[in-house]
């Protein structure tokens, strides 16, 4: 499990962040220059331990209302081929020296272990906390005895959220299998679950009706703990045979 270091990053994640967010199409901030604050999120574990893997919950306070946004981040020691679009920027780390820091859609590391902790075979950590589970984060996913890895990603951001498109394939060791095309959606405007409210009851609907789906907590600006969908997965082609 990955150690969390104490120790200072120059700059800071959410100085990083109040330069990047105003560009990405999923922001309505309105243009305001954003005033972040932390409002939770959660940690993956790279198998390889040479990726940082966090999805970070921020709420920005600069407009009307504030606004919670998920951040997936991966955190490398050299730039990632081809994902120069990708680099929020880059930190120096304390302990581990410059750490090129991505939106981690575009990054395979971090895809794969959310895909594997939609299928139940990654637990999520805790943010500050060395070797220590989240509780609060839950995943689901329909199909019982599902197991794949991912063989290719296309990325596609929206004002709705990122959609993940990917190829799954029988991972090694399991029977074999047709590759198969799904949908994660990452929700980048998180909101909480409240069923009396019309659009957040046809949101559990949908996650209901997901093969599957993240759920975790975040804070809001009073301190209060709400939750809410982090990401939902769903068949692109229900109704076709997809090949490799």
């Amino acid at each position: 499990m990955a150690v969390i270091h104490r120790t200072t990053m120059t700059p800071g994640k959410l100085e990083l962040l109040a330069s990047w967010l105003p560009a990405q199409p999923w922001n309505p901030g309105g243009g305001h220059e954003p005033r972040l604050t932390k409002a939770g999120g959660f940690r993956l574990d790279d198998p390889q331990g040479e990726v940082g893997i966090e999805f970070m919950a921020v709420t920005d306070e600069s407009g009307d209302r504030p606004i919670t946004y998920q951040v997936p981040l991966s955190y490398r020691g050299a730039p990632l081929p081809g994902a120069d679009h990708a680099l929020i920027g880059t930190s120096e780390h304390g302990v581990l020296g410059r750490r090129w820091i991505y939106d981690g859609t575009h990054d395979p590391v971090l895809v794969g272990q959310l895909f594997a902790l939609i299928l139940g075979e990654a637990e999520p950590q805790a943010q500050g906390v060395s070797n220590a589970p989240a509780p609060s984060v839950t995943a689901h996913f329909a199909e019982a005895g599902h197991t794949a890895s991912i063989s290719s990603v296309d990325v596609t951001n929206g004002p709705d959220g990122t959609d993940l498109r990917v190829l799954t394939a029988s991972a090694p060791g399991a029977p074999s299998g047709p590759a198969r095309e799904l949908t994660i959606r990452v929700n980048r405007v998180l909101r909480p679950e409240r069923p009396e409210r019309p659009e957040r009851a046809e949101s559990a609907t949908r996650a209901a009706q997901a093969l599957g789906h993240i759920t975790a907590d975040w804070l809001l600006p009073d301190g209060a703990t709400t939750r809410g969908l982090y990401a939902v997965v769903s068949d692109t082609a229900p109704n076709s045979a997809n090949t490799p």
